[in-house]
Parts: structure tokens; sequence; C-alpha cells
């Protein structure tokens, strides 16, 4: 027995949580939040902040540079130098902020689909256009198309990537080859890439991703990367990511365009549950991750063994679990609703992140091994449904 306690059933309804504001009779296993408390660690720092009882305006304080420095470095085995780090609310925040100003209206963010359905808004609400590089999927895994990829990077009006490291919802880890070649392509047509790694921390016990940045010269000095303990750490509603760039131009941009956009200020619990999570919450996050990778591996032996005719697409990264339903013969927002409504199972048709995504559920699997079970249920009960008509 670990520490920590994740079979422990936190009723989350009426709580204002956008992912438990469902029927009564419904269970959702959409939106990427953990159904686990934080870390104790985490909450004691932020009870701290509440006994202290004053709640006025923050300054970023040399722990959080250090925080995130060490972590990397411990973690990942790469030095993110203090004056590279920017504080931002939040992924989502910094690349919309990114895109308008780094863009000029109607040109193009390349993105790799499927992949995470905000990417688009980010995009469009801000006057580009999503040109799609889609991925490769061939024998139950994803691989980058080069060819593709570089016939859109030698379009002139594109002028960003988006990639996603890990990727979300393939749930892939990028190898160092694969990012070498992004980050060639990238320099040679004068793409700057966003590499969005909020998924980075987890990871299947024993493997390690690797940061965009860590790959080249050409891999750090033409990028922008995205990080936080949000996702990792089930702290999302703390609004807290930094952005990083190891060229000062690029990070004077980004730093500009956050404070314009003003989404570079930290609230008042922002850095106390930041420093909690990098500074002590290793343990909790190990613990959670072995969890939650035995949780992933319940899903593909149910789904071998109980509903025939859907596969689960092998992941090394997030609790998101990517389900192939191609040979059910129907769209994922119909096999989606059509289970939804039966089962009161709610999980994210693929058709919201991009074409690529059609014949594509996912499923959110960070939750106790009792919910993960009823949720299972629910999906063989609705494909047998299907099967059946």
């Amino acid at each position: 027995m670990g520490k920590y306690d994740f079979d422990k059933q936190i009723d989350r309804r009426g709580s204002g949580s956008l992912k438990w504001d469902v029927a009564e009779n419904e269970l959702p296993m959409w939106v990427a939040d953990m159904d686990f408390q934080a870390a104790p660690e985490i909450r004691e720092a932020l009870s701290a902040k509440i006994e202290h009882g004053v709640f006025g305006y923050s300054d970023l304080v040399p722990e959080w540079y250090s925080a995130y420095q060490n972590w990397w470095k411990n973690r990942h085995n790469f030095t993110i130098q203090k004056e590279w780090l920017v504080f931002s609310t939040g992924v989502i925040p910094s690349l919309s902020s990114i895109v308008r100003k780094l863009t000029t209206p109607n040109e193009k963010v390349i993105l790799q689909t499927p992949v995470y359905n905000i990417f688009f808004n980010s995009i469009v609400n801000n006057g580009c256009k999503p040109l799609e590089n889609p991925l490769k999927y061939e024998n139950g895994e994803y691989s980058m198309d080069f060819e593709d990829l570089e016939e859109k990077m030698a379009n002139p009006q594109a002028t960003l990537m988006f990639l996603c490291n890990p990727q979300n919802p393939a749930s892939k880890i990028w190898d160092r080859e694969t990012l070498a070649k992004v980050g060639e392509l990238a320099k040679k047509y004068g793409v700057v890439v966003v590499s969005d790694e909020i998924h980075c921390d987890i990871t299947a016990p024993g493997t390690e991703y690797i940061p965009f940045a860590s790959v080249s010269e050409d891999c750090a000095m033409n990028s922008i990367t995205c990080i936080a303990p949000t996702k990792a750490f089930n702290i999302a509603g703390l609004q807290t990511s930094a952005v990083f760039s190891a060229n000062p131009f690029l990070r004077h941009k980004v730093w500009r365009a956050l404070n314009t956009d003003e989404v570079a200020e930290p609230n008042v619990f922002a850095q106390a549950a930041t420093i909690a999570a990098f500074t002590k919450g290793a343990d909790w996050l190990d613990e959670m991750r072995q969890y939650v990778f035995e949780n992933r591996k319940i899903v593909e032996d149910y789904v071998a063994k109980e509903i025939p005719g859907i596969s689960v697409v092998k992941g090394d990264a997030t609790y998101l679990v990517w389900i192939d339903i191609k040979s059910l013969g129907k769209s994922s927002d119909e096999v989606a609703h059509f289970i939804r409504k039966e089962t009161g199972l709610y999980i994210t048709e693929g058709i919201e992140y991009g074409e690529a995504g059609r014949y594509f559920l996912r499923m959110n699997v960070a939750c106790p091994k009792a919910t993960l079970m009823d949720g299972l249920e629910r999906l063989k009960a609705g494909i047998n449904m299907i099967n059946a008509h």
C-alpha cells in the first residue's frame, strides 16, 4: 500500500465542477481533470495561505522559479535558465496570446490532428487558420507524416506550429529523432514551434518524455514551451503555468503578449500550489501514475475481453484513453451521444479533435477503480446496443 488513497470516492456533484455538472444518472469521464484530491502537501500549502488570511496582489517569488528549474533538472534532465521563465495563468491563454503576437490575421498555424480541440479555438478566435498535418495511424500506432508536414511548413502563410508533447489525445510520447526532425523543418521554413508540454509528468512508470527544447540548438532557439503543474497535480482550477524560451527575442515577444493580455500575474494561491507541487509532490505523483496506468491496463484488458469490435490505442502518457471504434461504422459524435443518452456515460467524441478523430472516443481514467468499472460497464452496455441494431 502506498502513502496516498486513490480509491477514496470524492463527491464532486454540486461543487461548481465543470466536469460533474451533469444529470443525476450520468457519469462524466470526459474533460481532463482527475477525481482525486490534490496531494496533501499542496492542500497544506494552500491552508497556510488561507490561515494567513490576507489575499492581496502577488509578486513572483524566487522559489517559484527554482521550483520549475529543479523539477525539470531532476525529473526531466533539462536545464531551464531562470530568465527564460515567464508566469502565465494557463497554457491556453498563453497559446492565444502567442498567436495574437507572433502572427498577422489570416496566417496559418500548423497542428497535428487528432489534437486537443481548444488548439483550434486559440487559432480561429485570434484571426488565423488551422492547417492540419494529420498524424499517420497504422497498426494501432501514431507517427508523424513528415512529407505532409514539410509541405505545410513550406507554405509561406504558415508561421507557427502547435506541437503537443506528449500528444493528447493519442497518449504518444514523441521520441528524440521525431522531435529533432520537427525542429529541423521548422528552422528551414521559418516556422516557430509552440510546444504544449502540460501532460509531460503523466507518463507510464519507468518512461520519460523529452522536452522539445532539449533536443537540439534548432529546437531550443526556434521554440516557445508551455508547462504547468496543473494537469499532473490536479490543480487546473488554480490557473497557474509558465512559458519559457531560450531565444531572447521570442521570449520578449511572449512576455509582452502575456502582459498586454493581462494573464501574467499570479493569483494569491497560484505560486504556493506550484511550489508545493514541484518541491513536495513527487511521491504523490509517482503513486498517482502507478494507479492511473493500472487503470489504463484495466481498460485495455476489459475492452479486449468484453467489448468486441473496439480497441484501445496503446499509450505511454496521459490519463486519457483513446479508443478506436472504426469497426462500428458510425461517427464518434453519433456513438458518444447514443452512449450518453442510453447509459449516462459521458465521454468525448473524437471528432472534436479534428477529422482524424472521427472514429475514436476519449475516456478519462483518472478516477477511483470503482468509478472506472462503472464507466466500463456502461461503455459495454452502450456498444452492445449499437452492435445489436
